[in-house]
């Protein structure tokens, strides 16, 4: 700024408009400098050397405009696990928009789950560096964000750029529709009262009459079907592109097989209906269905430890703990996160694991960290009605248990009918590594453990 006040020069530079008062900064000066004031109109001010000398630095009043201030901070893609390299970013905000420090600017969708961004910083987003739906790496630059711009700003330039949309209303064309009927009404004319004649009957052979002498009747009804016909296109994400093609790694890898089995839940039903308000009100969380299921899955593979097994290459791994999958169904698709240790947790520890997965998979919030490992699946497809189904082994593991809804079914009891509430058993395993004996065995074992939970008690 010293150097745009020189010596015996009397023109004040534009961009001084924007002080008030005097400005001077002087370091370094030795001789006289002629300053003027910028609010005097040009006006000639002598400021005698001694005080240059004595002030190396001298203002009073000092304001410069805020764009010289401006200061630009750059918003770095977030770091992924050791198995995930890129994603693709999808923008949640717009240049312009005004963000508070840790907002969300978008989401990283990786192969796994979705990363979420979030600004580092509170200010106005300046520019995009990378487009919506591009694909992005670990700590790669992805926008900007001026952290000295004012929330005020943005709100003030909102009404302006939102008078545009009333002007925008003439398009009143959607009731053009309400035409159809009348086109209908005219072209079909009045309903025929006589059927149409009869096309001619052929004195030749089939073979040898030329069809192009049928005449047709045309239809003189509207062609229109009453309804819009269009399609819309959306990009796969990452995370189907990733399910569809596990999915059918396990089915070409696989033996599968599955053994179906029925489970009376008569007695869970009832002892959860007893102890359900007690276990509320001491555990802070209700008791749901899921937990007894993923108890009695660890009580049966620790019985049975070649379904909780897996295959290495030429070896199999035989784990002596139990890290159970639960498939949640997410907004972006199927998830699975890892509830593990089960066979160390109690009932309300699994089922404040189940609750904190399901909120965090509503709001798009699991970390890759809660879906890597796993030594066990279940398959919940009851809370959407499904009676039975085959679910499809998550590899590398190699079982994987379906449970679905309830029904009320008459069945045998002590030699008579009685009805009782039946759900079906589904396990789909691996036959290169589980055999039907432990299969079969397995599903026993976790029939038990749910008609009758004292068997866990008693571990018999």
């Amino acid at each position: 700024m010293a150097g745009m006040l020189t010596q015996g020069r009397r023109v004040v530079p534009q961009i001084f408009r924007n002080f008030s008062g005097y400005s001077v900064i002087c370091r370094g000066i030795k001789n006289t400098r002629q300053v003027h004031n910028v609010l005097g109109a040009g006006q000639k001010t002598d400021f005698p050397l001694a005080e240059y000398q004595k002030t190396k630095a001298w203002s009073r009043n000092f304001h410069v405009a805020s764009v010289f201030y401006q200061e630009i901070k750059e918003v770095k893609c977030p770091g992924f696990s050791e198995s995930i390299s890129e994603g693709d970013v999808r923008w949640e905000k717009a240049v312009g928009d005004f963000v508070q420090e840790d907002e969300p600017l978008g989401e990283v969708e990786t192969d796994k789950t979705g990363v979420p961004v979030l600004s580092p910083y509170t200010g106005v987003i300046v520019e995009l560096l990378v487009e919506d739906g591009a694909t992005v790496k670990a700590h790669q630059p992805l926008m900007k964000i001026d952290v000295s711009a004012k929330g005020d700003a943005p709100a003030k330039k909102a009404p302006a750029s939102e008078k545009p949309p009333p002007a925008a209303e003439p398009p009143k064309e959607p009731a053009k529709p309400a035409e159809a009927p009348k086109a209908q009404s005219s072209s079909s004319g009045p309903i025929p009262t006589t059927p149409p004649p009869p096309p001619p009957v052929p004195k030749e052979p089939m073979s040898s009459y030329p069809t192009s002498s049928v005449k047709v009747t045309p239809f003189e009804g509207s062609t229109s079907q009453g309804g819009a016909r269009t399609e819309t296109r959306t990009k796969i994400t990452r995370i189907r592109q990733k399910t569809a093609q596990r999915l059918k790694e396990s089915q070409n890898t696989c033996a599968a097989l599955t053994t179906f089995q029925e489970c009376d839940m008569s007695n869970l039903m009832e002892w959860r209906k007893t102890y359900k308000d007690q276990f509320e009100k001491k555990h802070g969380v209700k008791l749901g269905m899921m937990s007894p299921f993923i108890k009695a899955a660890a009580f049966a593979l620790k019985n049975q430890p070649a379904v909780n097994a897996v295959i290495d290459g030429n070896e199999i791994v035989y784990r002596d703990y139990v890290d159970i999958s639960v498939a949640v169904a997410a907004p972006k698709g199927l998830v699975v996160p890892v509830i593990r240790n089960v066979e160390t947790l109690s009932y309300a520890e699994v089922e404040k694991a189940i609750l904190e997965y399901g909120e965090k998979a509503k709001k798009n919030m699991l970390a890759i960290e809660d879906m890597e490992g796993g030594t066990f699946s279940i398959s919940n497809g009851g809370v959407f009605g499904s009676l039975f189904g085959t679910p499809i082994i998550n590899q590398p593991q190699s079982a994987i248990l379906g449970i679905h809804t309830i029904k009320k079914r008459p069945v045998v009891v002590n030699d008579q009918i009685v009805i009782r509430p039946i759900m079906i058993l589904a396990l789909t395993y691996d036959h290169r590594l589980i055999d039907g004996r432990e299969a079969v065995t397995f599903l026993m074992d976790i029939k038990r453990a749910i008609e009758d939970p004292r068997v866990m008690l008693l571990d018999v």
